[in-house]
Order: C-alpha cells, then structure tokens, then sequence
C-alpha cells in the first residue's frame, strides 16, 4: 500500500512546500493538494515549488475539474512539470465541487467529464488527440507520463471510473462503503474488457493520531467533523438524483437527513460551524482515528478490500506528529518487509 498526504494550498505557500517535505520525509509516497481557486491559493504554481524541493514524491491536485480550467492547459502544465522534474505528476479529477459552486456554477456533465478526462491523458503521455475539430499534440513534450485517477460516488460515476479511470479516488474510510464501491468500479472495468487488477484504487480520508482517551477521542472526532460536512456535498447531490432507495448504500446516504445547507466560506475547514448534522459516528466511520495500532488495523482492512494508497487529509491541529507516527509505524507495518539475508 502506497501512502499519501491532502494539503490545503493556505498561505503561506512556503508552509505547504515544507509540509511536503516531511511527507517525504517520513515516507509518503504522494503530496496532492485541493484545487479550488477562490478558496485556496492556486496549487500548479505550489506544484512546481513541492516538485524542485523534493526528490521522490508524486504531486498533484486532489481534485481538479474539467470546469474551471481548458483541458489543454490542464494538461500542458503536467507536461512542463514534467519535463521540468522528470514524471512525478498525477491528475486526480472530478466533477467539480467548490471550485465551481463558490462561482456560483454546477459541476460538470459526466460526458464532460469523459471526454476531459481523454484529451488531459492523450497530452499529458505525449501523444495527440482528436479535440474541437482538430488533431492536437505539445511538438515539446517527449515521454511524458500522466495517469488520470477520477473521484466519484455515484453509480454512473463509478462505472465511469471502472471504463476509463486509471486509478479511483474514494473519499471517505468507511469499510462497507468502500467494499461496494470498489466492486462496482472493478465490475464496470470488467464489462469493458479492462484488467480491474490494473486500476490504482485510493481511500482518502482525515488521519489523526491521538491518544486512548475519551478526551483525545473526542478532540480527534471535533476536528475532523467538516469531512463528514464535505461529503455530505457529493451525498447531497445523489440523493437528489436518485433517492434514497436506489444501489447506493443507506449508510452513506441516511445520515444527511440533518443536513440543512453548506457554506463554502468552511469548506475543508476544522473550524466548520455548521456541521453538527455530522454524528460521531460518521466521523469515525468515515474517518481513520486514534493510535497507532488503531490505524494500522483499518488500513489493513481496507487493504485486504483492494485499497492501493491511503491518502491522508492533514487538516486539522496534529500535522507534524500524525506523519511523524506515520512514518515510524503506520507505513512500516503495511509494508512488506525485506531481510538482508535468508
């Protein structure tokens, strides 16, 4: 299992950069930051600055949207990062949340979606493509290599992802959700003749490592309720296309019963004042919480599910120490170990 940090692109930009660095430092194998421009400074320009201050470390947005930027652009500036740094780049992309509701906008169709998805891996691997009528192609971009990971929730989503994904971005931890939605992408990429074995397939959630108190439990929990506020989002918008009595599991949907609106101002925040329809529960679930062993027992459950990356949000007030844990005994444990002699 492969691990990776989220990053908020707050200022100062310096800050994200040295986060990075300890990402790497301890271990990680991926740095990916929000794209949301309004909210956050702009992550391609931070992207460049993560990539000349590490050495190993796969860098991209989480997620980024056919929306709110041309494709071609989206995919040349992959190209130039990397021709620059030499292919450490991933596209992570979606339909678009904050990006495009702060606008007052809508996220994209899934036809857009698709079709985006296409043009931005065709450019970004050096080769051309059919786009608005002409045949396109970067003349400078020689053996570059982009993969293209989709976030999705939905049904539709899901066989999206399992026909054309080159990996699956889960936002949440929950292990039963998960399980479905994993067999659901891997199903899709079987009725299309593709491997599933060769799908990146990646769960990303908040990590806090805390104490075995009541006291740290509760801390953990109230820092790490906006995820549920979050996904609460993307559930939202499938309830309201399909109900509640549709494939998509009632433990993913049941719990926005509360939910009565979303400001963007909060968004991603742990300070979020308006997520109290958000129960414990659901924090936990959603969430990977608590000690040590506490972490490594989920992530080798969702391991055992198909899970290739965790990918962990750091927005709360324990960055340093949960990848310092992480680095000296979550990642070891998942690790295969190798001796120097036999």
């Amino acid at each position: 299992m492969d691990f990776g940090v989220v990053l908020q692109t707050n200022p100062p930009a310096a800050r994200t950069v040295q986060l990075s660095q300890l990402a790497e430092a301890h271990g990680f194998s991926h740095v990916w930051t929000f794209d949301s421009h309004l909210l956050w400074q702009e992550p391609y320009v931070i992207h460049s600055a993560i990539l000349a201050a590490t050495r190993r470390v796969t860098v991209g947005p989480f997620v980024t949207n056919p929306a709110t930027r041309d494709w071609t652009v989206t995919a040349s500036t992959f190209a130039t990062l990397n021709e620059m740094y030499g292919n450490r780049t991933i596209c992570g992309i979606g339909r678009g949340d904050s990006a495009v509701r702060v606008t007052n906008g809508r996220p994209t169709t899934l036809k857009a979606l698709r079709e985006s998805i296409h043009v931005i891996r065709e450019l970004g691997n050096s080769r051309a493509v059919e786009y608005n009528g002409a045949t396109l192609r970067f003349p400078w971009s020689r053996g570059s290599k982009l993969d293209v990971w989709v976030a999705a929730y939905g049904p539709l989503a899901l066989k999206l992802t399992g026909e054309v994904g080159d990996g699956f971005i889960l936002q949440l931890a929950d292990l039963d959700i998960a399980e479905w939605m994993i067999a659901t992408v891997r199903k899709a990429a079987e009725n299309v003749g593709r491997d599933p074995d060769e799908i990146a397939f990646c769960v990303a959630a908040p990590m806090y490592i805390g104490d075995d108190t009541p006291e740290s439990r509760a801390h953990m929990i109230e820092q790490c309720r906006w995820f549920g506020g979050m996904v609460g989002n993307h559930v939202a918008d499938i309830v309201s296309k399909y109900g509640t009595g549709s494939d998509v599991p009632a433990a993913l949907t049941d719990y926005i019963a509360g939910r009565t609106g979303y400001d963007y101002n909060s968004h991603g925040k742990s300070s979020n004042d308006h997520v109290d329809f958000v129960p414990d529960e659901i924090v936990e679930r959603f969430c990977v919480l608590g000690t040590a062993e506490e972490h490594i027992a989920k992530l080798e459950k969702l391991r055992a599910l198909g899970v290739t990356q965790f990918a962990g949000y750091l927005q709360h007030d324990n960055k340093e120490e949960t990848m310092r844990v992480y680095g000296e005994t979550v990642i070891p444990a998942l690790t295969p170990p190798v001796t120097a002699k036999r």
